[in-house]
């Protein structure tokens, strides 16, 4: 006899459910590693910040433990040959739930957008006459190539001000033309989408309708389990399109504790209850589990918002205020720095003292994934947990 799945669930059932599948509950798959990290969470969202690390290195880390800096760029961008003519790229980047990194074997998914963009009417920046045209007429004779060996990526030195190769190397790239499988130092490299994506993925065979249906189920798998809001803003679909597709999504109703809207859960999510070793780590303000702030409030009772484009006076938690994970909980935050060898914890806000070990613990593990030696504490929220801090911190690394 078929146990049912459970269609009521707790608050708690929900969170744990929330966790496992965002790989922050149970063993990690090891052997997968960050090519498995990627294709389990579908999206990676990518950032200029980098404090500690950038935030697309930050995501594995923060499931795997101190994985290597360059093994992480590694497995996102080093092609691996299959036996056949060319290599087979394992991820390429679009834009997703932002500028994300995405498994390759999605591109067929994104041609609803691909054709969106190709509608469009209206563009940020001017395209000059010709400059497309250039650009898959050189990418095509020359081979993947940067921005500026494009002839420049910017006109001047604001950032907005693209030169005319970026703005139609760009636009290449948001209608499917040309692809970034690749980056180097943080610049993308450019290609030919019909050189560099598969022969069986290079097609925009799927129509809108089975593109957003495999999305949606994808977003319900990598959440676990979510609202309709949720599971939209998982790779930035509008509402109206996750209604009209939910119900043939296979995912399945379900109704949470405190939530208050109607929800929807992976059925595999629900088949056994999420158990395991909770990871104790901190998290980029980016990272999936928490990229959707009201998602993150109503799951872990969590106020977070990134503050780096805030000004300084108005900042409350710190520039790049990094959410501490431990025992399934949100339970603190820090802000951190370095100086040289030296990891600086600028403003650490505690969810009391029983908070304390676990932060130290997240520290000191983030100091030895950067090479640093050394774990400062500047300022802490509640004044009288800057000592136990400091103690816990100097007797772990002792």
């Amino acid at each position: 006899m078929t146990t049912p799945r459970p269609t009521d669930l707790t608050a708690d059932e929900a969170r744990r459910i929330a966790l496992r599948a965002q790989g922050l509950l149970g063993t990690p798959n090891r052997k997968a590693g960050v090519r498995g990290i990627l294709r389990h969470l579908g999206a990676v969202q990518l950032d200029t910040i980098s404090v500690l690390a950038r935030s697309h290195e930050l995501i594995p880390y923060a499931r795997l433990g101190a994985v290597g800096r360059r093994t992480v760029e590694d497995a996102y961008w080093t092609t691996a040959s299959i036996g056949a003519p060319s290599a087979q790229p394992h991820a390429f980047e679009y834009w997703s739930h932002a500028a994300c990194i995405l498994p390759i074997e999605e591109w067929p998914h994104f041609a609803f957008r691909r054709r969106a963009y190709r509608n469009r009417p209206h563009w940020n920046h001017e395209l000059p006459d010709g400059a497309y045209d250039q650009v898959i007429k050189q990418l095509r004779a020359e081979g993947p190539l940067t921005a500026t060996q494009l002839g420049g990526a910017k006109r001047t030195s604001e950032w907005w001000d693209w030169s005319g190769a970026k703005v139609a190397v760009e636009r290449a790239l948001m209608y499917g033309e040309v692809v970034c499988v690749e980056r180097r130092g943080w610049k993308r490299i450019y290609d030919l989408a019909d050189r560099a994506v598969p022969d069986d993925l290079l097609h925009d065979e799927l129509d809108d309708t089975e593109c957003l249906r495999r999305l949606v189920r994808l977003a319900g798998q990598s959440l676990g389990v979510g609202t309709r809001a949720d599971i939209a803003d998982y790779h930035r679909l509008k509402g109206e399109q996750v209604d009209a597709v939910i119900a043939d999504s296979g995912l399945v109703p379900v109704t949470v504790e405190g939530w208050g809207k109607p929800a929807w859960a992976d059925p595999a999510a629900l088949e056994t209850p999420p158990r395991g070793r909770h990871r104790t780590t901190l998290l980029s303000p980016f990272d999936s589990l928490i990229w959707e702030r009201a998602r993150t409030e109503r799951i872990f009772g969590f106020t977070h918002r990134l503050e780096a484009y805030v000004p300084k006076q108005k900042r409350v938690y710190g520039y790049f205020a990094m959410p501490v994970l431990a025992g399934g909980r949100l339970v603190g935050r820090v802000d951190p720095a370095r100086e040289g060898r030296t990891l600086v914890a600028k403003q650490v806000t505690l969810d009391g003292p029983k908070a304390v070990p676990a932060v130290a613990q997240a520290l000191i593990e983030a100091a030895s994934w950067v090479d640093c030696t050394n774990v400062r504490v500047e300022r802490v929220d509640t004044p009288e947990l800057h000592a136990p801090l400091t103690a816990e911190l100097v007797r772990a690394l002792a």
